[in-house]
């Protein structure tokens, strides 16, 4: 391997890898029966990333964006008046309606499809109720809180025949994908290691408790969450005179009792990314080990062909990004770029029909759920490569929580003799809520 300095080809490009044999192509689920019908949408959830996701859904031909549902009154205003002047501007006739309560969404026979971008503790819960519903699925990542909810989640999608496209965006960008097909092709020679760069776990709640907003239902917020009380971080003010949004992430992730750190919340991508590349999306980890153990210096996930993933810098920048590092070359991809021991090895120019759009409103990604909801086939991001993938991410949280490795049966998918690890298997209810 030449031991170059690294030429870095950075681009914004959301659609297309060229000729994967080895990965599903994006445009996959060719649109079939009912290729020219009207699909509907409502959006339960409406805070910053729901605001990004509307603004994606609403710009694809042959969508419609017409419900909203939140508990938060000033979020549903907000929702109601962006979709309407949406519409309003293009010239359309369009109906929007909010609701506080998700279920009217779900009892809407003329809503094909809900986005669920609640936070992560009414996934399940929501997710479960759609597929009841006969509703196809947006679902956020990561997509559930527990590891049993996402057992149970599989289940609901496949007994409900229900389409389910977690929002793991970067399975649709050129970039990441060009990275996956050179891992499992074997470009690299023989892969030996993968750098996963995701962050921390959750720290404990430590949030001063602060006057909930009178338009706020903060107890059909919490849900099934066991009871917390409010600060402003978990709900970032907004305006709507003058007109402001969020001006952070609501930092509920951040916590043990209300989210999974940046271990989920930024592992959902790149742990997923790094699993596929591994080719490990239908197992997923066989032990994991906390730093400081064993003389790890990160967090490691060993996998039954030898290969380990660590939670370590992918670089010298420190962000977050995804290396691959075989026994001949190396490729490292982050949001924006891709670097490799050769440039023999970076992928071609190609269109980018996002160009100067957020990340997490672009169409690409977004294109793709909308094609396997016409055509029934299956997305880039399927319900079974999010719940390995979370699996992975709450198991880096027990693993440091315990401060001791912990073996996984990825084939069963539970936990080896481990009756201390079998505790974090799912979360408590508060009473009146079930799976």
């Amino acid at each position: 391997m030449k031991n170059t300095s690294r030429r870095r080809f950075i681009r914004h490009t959301l659609i297309g890898a060229t000729g994967v044999a080895i990965l599903p192509a994006i445009h996959s689920c060719k649109t079939a029966v009912g290729a020219n019908d009207m699909i509907r949408i409502g959006i339960i959830g409406l805070g910053q990333q729901a605001m990004n996701l509307m603004r994606g859904f609403a710009r694809i031909e042959g969508v419609r964006v017409v419900a909203g549902a939140d508990v938060y009154g000033i979020k549903r205003e907000r929702f109601e008046k962006a979709m309407n002047d949406f519409y309003l501007e293009r010239g359309e006739k369009v109906k929007v309606k909010t609701y506080t309560d998700y279920n009217k969404i779900l009892e809407r026979d003329d809503i094909d499809a809900v986005v669920i971008a609640t936070p992560d503790h009414w996934h399940a819960i929501q997710a479960i109720a759609a597929c009841k519903a006969g509703k196809d699925i947006y679902l956020e990542k990561p997509i559930t809180f527990s590891i049993k909810e996402s057992h149970e989640l599989v289940k609901a999608v496949r007994e409900n025949n229900v389409i389910l496209a977690v929002g793991s965006q970067q399975r649709s960008d050129h970039n990441f994908r060009h990275a996956v097909k050179l891992a499992q092709s074997g470009k690299l020679g023989t892969l030996e290691k993968v750098y996963a760069s995701v962050g921390p776990p959750p720290s404990p709640y430590d949030l001063p408790e602060e006057p909930i907003p009178a338009d706020l239902d903060w107890d059909a917020w919490l849900g099934p969450m066991p009871y917390v009380h409010y600060n402003s971080a978990l709900n970032p003010p907004i305006s709507l005179d003058p007109p402001e949004n969020e001006t952070f992430w609501a930092r509920w992730r951040y916590y043990k009792e209300t989210g999974g750190g940046f271990m989920c919340d930024w592992g959902a991508h790149n742990f997923d990314i790094g699993q596929w590349g591994l080719g490990k999306n239908d197992g997923g980890p066989t032990r994991i080990v906390p730093p400081g153990v064993e003389g790890n210096e990160y967090l490691a996930f060993e996998y039954d062909n030898g290969v380990v993933m660590t939670n370590q810098p992918y670089d010298e920048t420190g962000g977050k990004g995804v290396k691959f590092i075989g026994s001949d070359a190396w490729v490292s991809v982050w949001r924006g770029g891709i670097a490799a021991s050769d440039d023999s090895l970076l992928p071609g120019a190609t269109e980018d029909a996002n160009e100067g759009l957020k990340f997490e409103s672009a169409t690409g990604h977004l294109q793709n759920f909308i094609d396997c909801v016409k055509s029934r086939e299956e997305p880039v991001a399927n319900i079974e490569a999010g719940a390995r993938t979370v699996a992975t991410c709450i198991l880096g949280n027990i693993a440091s929580e315990l401060g001791r490795p912990v073996e996984w049966d990825a084939k069963k998918q539970y936990f080896v003799n481990d009756p201390e690890a079998e505790k974090f298997y799912h979360r408590a209810y508060r009473e009146g809520y079930s799976l």
